[in-house]
């Protein structure tokens, strides 16, 4: 896909950038920029999108994303409607990936962290031990007004390196081309379709948004995503159905209409080519474990 390259301000005594976001809703542009990207979401919920990877996100989440990697945080609806006083709040760090130096990295000492940041090319979920030191770690580094930076930031990727539960996000056979031209575009493909993907969306619908005829819109996405529109908006309505079957109490068959499937059977069949279960089993599961398990589960279904 072609994102649009976002400039990152860095500090005039400091080699990196970190601060903490308490907004509305996340930057809701597709975009890159040549920095690593560390992220811990504190409060908010929604779609991401990472590379040619699309799944839910949700409080608590932490990511390295690598440079130049395109991503998209999409806010759940509900982070637009100002009545409901809900804000979006993330701690962010940007750092170049020749910080260190490649001599320093290729230390013996240094391979857990090397590896780390190569892996880090197609962008990563981190969960399980070590995760919630890395998030006080970056509370302190938030808070650090004296002593040597560099050598937390140090401290918290070494952390990062052995927390054990690093799920890989993007294909490793996604290839991203950059033109300014193309932003706009596929911003407006990516926005409407999540605000509108619980009903039925044509591609003659979907091609007026991107100004293309339908034809040229089906060439233009695919050879953009590595998938086709439709195979794109049921990634969509999968990964809402597994977010209402974990955090509501609705039956199995409201939440295949409310996920924009509008047969049982067809819902039934994709959910489990996708996440290997049935969605009456999935919502069983879910219900049996403790609420801090549900994100796990979740991600490793997707």
């Amino acid at each position: 896909m072609k994102p649009q390259l976002l400039r990152i301000p860095k500090g005039l005594q400091k080699s990196f950038h970190i601060r903490r976001d308490v907004v509305l809703y996340f930057y809701n542009r597709w975009h890159y920029h040549p920095e690593i990207e560390l992220i811990h979401i504190e409060q908010g919920s929604g779609t991401q999108f990472v590379g040619d990877n699309i799944q839910n996100f949700q409080s608590g989440d932490l990511l390295l994303i690598g440079p130049n990697l395109p991503h998209y945080w999409r806010c759940d609806e509900k982070y637009f409607q100002r009545e409901n006083n809900l804000y979006a709040q993330a701690t962010v760090v940007h750092f170049s990936e020749d910080i260190f130096g490649k001599p320093f990295l290729e230390l013996p000492e240094n391979k857990s962290i090397n590896d780390l940041l190569v892996k880090a090319r197609l962008g990563m979920k981190i969960s399980g031990s070590g995760t919630a030191k890395v998030k006080a770690l970056l509370q302190d580094l938030l808070d650090q007004t004296s002593g040597n930076t560099i050598i937390s930031l140090l401290q918290i990727l070494d952390t990062l390196a052995h927390c054990g539960e690093i799920k890989l996000l993007s294909d490793s056979h996604y290839q991203y081309e950059y033109d300014q031209f193309d932003t706009d575009r596929l911003n407006h493909i990516y926005q409407y379709s999540v605000s509108n993907f619980q009903k039925k969306i044509s591609i003659e619908e979907i091609s007026e948004v991107a100004n293309i005829s339908p034809h040229s819109f089906c060439r233009y996405f695919k050879s953009r995503s590595r998938k086709t529109y439709s195979q794109f908006l049921l990634e969509l309505r999968i990964g809402h159905a597994c977010k209402l079957l974990s955090e509501t109490q609705l039956s199995v068959a409201q939440i295949c209409f409310e996920s924009g499937f509008n047969n049982f059977a067809n819902f039934n069949k994709y959910f489990k080519i996708h996440t290997g279960k049935s969605p009456l089993h999935y919502q069983k599961e879910f219900k049996k474990l403790p609420i801090t398990n549900h994100l796990t589960n979740l991600q490793a279904a997707l």
